[in-house]
């Protein structure tokens, strides 16, 4: 089996349940984005939704694929960057508890946090401090970190540090790994497209995206979309809601539906896609079993809140995954 290494925003999530969007309007977060907020402005939203329900997961784009890689068994690594505080601690443990290998950096300023906050629709919006986890550079990445894995992940959100996520790609190739890329947010697209463009021609061999990242991205929806993305990398993937996703190598188009859920929240849907995904693809299986295996883990975390399942379903999983398998 391929192993497989992240990178990314180490982030610890703030899962909160709102009755009404009405907040979303009074902190100017638009429904269903992400947006990076400083300091000060997390301090004011947590504090404007402390009357409401809300519990802590460790998170990140990324991380949040990696660790569901690593719950299916894959030899999986992440590199981060935290801070030197209980939050940042908190992220680790839970990364190592779920069989991570961790390259962590330490900063001196606080873990980044994303506060979630999830509408009664199920949508979830992100208002993103970065804090530590912005302070990876290039400069941090160490090229023998990269020898014992096959594929490198990255989060789009990573784009807004061009050189890191160059180095990273250069040294992916230089190893021989497959690179695999989710567009992350449609806002961060349409923010640096041009950037975008640039690293997944030269450098991307998966590209992840859900039908708002992949209008920003090429100017077109469904189909058109696809045919657009896949000419500038080897496989395709858009994720299409309750619709399932498409995915296209070459002349290959496969659509894969979805399994029957009970919706609670959204959040890491996209993320755990991306980990059955390439589980499937880390296990050799053809690109219909990857989209198969993507719908079933995406299927089952939106069932609870955040994108941190327990041991049980995550046993259920395995029991389906394997019967697909042989």
């Amino acid at each position: 089996m391929k192993r497989i290494l992240g990178i990314g925003n180490a982030l610890v999530d703030v899962m909160t349940l709102i009755d009404n969007d009405n907040l979303l309007e009074k902190f100017s977060l638009p429904k269903g984005s992400m947006q990076l907020v400083d300091g000060e402005k997390s301090a004011l939203i947590k504090s404007g939704t402390s009357d409401y329900k809300r519990n802590l997961v460790s998170g990140g784009s990324a991380a949040n694929t990696i660790h569901g890689l690593a719950m299916l068994g894959v030899k999986t690594g992440f590199i981060g960057s935290i801070g030197k505080d209980d939050t940042g601690d908190f992220f680790e443990n839970d990364m190592k508890t779920a069989g991570v290998k961790t390259f962590l950096l330490r900063r001196n300023s606080d873990t980044g946090t994303a506060i979630a906050i999830i509408s009664p629709s199920s949508e979830r919006t992100f208002a993103t401090h970065l804090g530590a986890a912005v302070e990876l550079e290039s400069d941090d990445l160490n090229p023998e970190d990269f020898k014992d894995f096959d594929i490198l992940y990255l989060e789009g959100y990573q784009i807004i540090n061009k050189d890191l996520v160059e180095r990273a790609c250069m040294i992916a190739k230089q190893n021989k790994m497959k690179i695999a890329l989710d567009l992350a947010s449609y806002n961060v697209v349409e923010a640096k497209l041009a950037d975008f463009k640039e690293i997944i021609e030269k450098y991307i061999d998966i590209v992840f995206a859900n039908e708002d990242e992949a209008k920003s991205f090429t100017g077109f929806v469904s189909a058109e979309a696809l045919n657009s993305l896949s000419m500038i990398c080897d496989i395709a993937v858009i994720k299409v809601g309750k619709e399932g996703s498409m995915v296209k190598r070459g002349e290959e188009i496969i659509k894969i539906g979805t399994i029957p859920v009970q919706c609670i929240d959204t959040t890491g849907a996209g993320d755990l896609y991306a980990s059955g995904f390439l589980y499937g693809y880390a296990c050799g299986l053809s690109l219909e079993k990857c989209g198969e295996f993507g719908s079933i883990l995406a299927g089952n975390v939106i069932e609870i809140v955040g994108a941190r399942m327990n041991e049980n379903r995550w046993k259920k999983i395995m029991e389906i995954l394997k019967k697909e398998i042989h």
